[in-house]
């Protein structure tokens, strides 16, 4: 019988090592298959692949941050009362306010370090997670602090990000392009990091903030060694200390501001509407269709968790019904990436347009007819149509703003994109939880965004 079993011990053994050499194999195959994918078409020459593989590092450790958050502080009860739920959901917008008047000018300033700026991001996450993993074991106080210092970092290093990809442009690459092959990366990163952090996190919740921290450490060896070029600000200038021209082949060219005119612009609230009126009216247009994919996103989901906690719909469980919003909006999102990228070769503007009508009109049939199927619409195209606005207004960026302001522009909107998505959600909190009431104010706010970029394109900027 020992010979026997021993026999069956040794076929098994074989059997896991073999199985174990095959995933392994595969694994590897996998990722020079992806490290192919990202370093392609010029990618590795002019440094974009690396900025992509640090991309796929980055989310991958926001996944496992997100996992670990979602199994501890972000675990409310469904009982709990409305305001306590109103604390931590007011946690995940707090960075996105802090992004704006702090953070963004801070890098504006700092440009010249736009790698260590990047790397400092994901070296700040890496020892706030130390910190959580201990903090969620002791119930620290530190706890919120942390987590909230992580989100800060997280948005800091989108900003920073977007600051470098412009410089990075291999010949012939847009930016849509170039955005398109970071979101994908970014869906197979979320994927991957969720799994891993998902197993760990069986072990314990600090053992996934664990795997986090040695992810993020990783990040910042890859963002100090980017190309050297995306330090680089030869050429450029402030956004507001400029003026755009009409050239005849429609490039905004950027050309300093009168000194009498820069010092109207000094204080803080000014700094946005001179930014904005530095813009070409093609831009101002795009952004503000952009900004109103971003107010319904955010809408969606801070509206959706308190609502279907209070009045899920008939028949369905409100975390069920949650789910699916939430996985129709990233179905949503990663199609968004395929079909922006296929539609590039239709003009930017024209896509901008038919993309916020598909979402106002989403909107306005969740307002008047709420049912589960309308909300899966809805979901469904907030996260397609809100990604290829956000890529026809990149092509846009780079097609109408001078390029001595561009990588700022382009920093700059990602900026008002994530504050449009605090005040989404700041009214998703604020309105009462009746749905017709709740999509009706939405959908109004839409369909005035809407006549606001429809009066913006049919501005025509006059020659100075």
């Amino acid at each position: 019988m020992r010979a026997g079993a021993g026999k069956v011990f040794r076929v098994v053994g074989r059997s896991t090592v073999g199985g174990a050499r095959l995933a392994g194999r595969g694994s590897r195959a996998g990722a020079m298959r992806a490290r192919a994918f990202a370093r392609s078409k010029g990618a590795d020459e002019s440094g974009l692949g690396r900025l992509v593989e640090l991309h796929f590092v980055n989310i991958v450790g926001d996944a496992a941050l997100t996992v670990s958050l979602a199994g501890t502080i972000f675990a409310i009860p469904t009982d709990e009362a409305r305001a306590q739920v109103a604390q931590f959901l007011a946690l995940t917008m707090a960075p996105f306010a802090l992004l704006a008047p702090f953070i963004g000018p801070l890098l504006d300033r700092f440009r010249h370090g736009r790698r260590w700026a990047i790397g400092t991001t994901l070296a700040l996450r890496a020892f706030l997670c130390w910190v959580l993993a201990g903090a969620v074991v002791t119930d620290s106080p530190w706890l919120f602090p942390a987590a909230l210092g992580c989100l800060v970092a997280s948005k800091a290093y989108g900003v920073t990000r977007s600051a470098a990809i412009p410089r990075l442009l291999p010949p012939g690459f847009t930016l849509v392009n170039a955005n398109s092959r970071i979101a994908l990366a970014g869906v197979a990163a979320m994927a991957v990091g969720g799994g891993l952090a998902g197993a760990v996190s069986r072990i314990g919740p600090d053992w996934s903030l664990r795997l986090a921290f040695v992810v993020y450490v990783v990040g910042t060896v890859l963002a100090i060694r980017l190309p050297a070029r995306v330090d680089s600000s030869a050429g450029e200038v402030d956004i507001e200390d400029t003026q755009p021209l009409r050239e005849r082949h429609g490039t905004a060219v950027a050309r300093p501001v009168p000194a009498q005119s820069r010092r109207r612009f000094a204080w803080a609230g000014d700094r946005l509407r001179a930014r904005v009126l530095a813009l070409p009216a093609t831009v101002r247009a795009a952004l503000v269709s952009a900004m109103g994919g971003r107010l319904l996103t955010g809408f969606l989901t801070l509206f959706m968790a308190f609502l279907m906690r209070e009045h899920p719909i008939p028949g369905y469980s409100g975390p069920l019904v949650l789910a699916l919003v939430v996985g129709a909006a990233g179905t949503g999102n990663a199609l968004g990436t395929v079909v922006g990228n296929a539609l590039r070769r239709l003009p930017p503007d024209r896509i901008v347009a038919a993309a916020f009508l598909l979402i106002v009109a989403a909107a306005l049939a969740t307002a008047l007819a709420y049912s589960l199927v309308t909300l899966l619409v809805l979901g469904l195209c907030a996260g397609l149509c809100s990604q290829v606005i956000k890529l026809s207004t990149d092509a846009i960026i780079q097609r109408d703003v001078a390029e001595n302001v561009r990588t700022q522009t382009f920093a700059w909107s990602e900026t008002v994109l994530q504050i449009a998505w605090v005040i989404g959600g700041g009214i998703g909190i604020a309105l009462p939880l009746d749905p017709e009431l709740g999509f009706g104010v939405i959908s109004g706010l839409l369909v005035l965004v809407l006549l606001l970029s429809v009066q913006l394109r049919r501005t025509r900027r006059a020659p100075a």
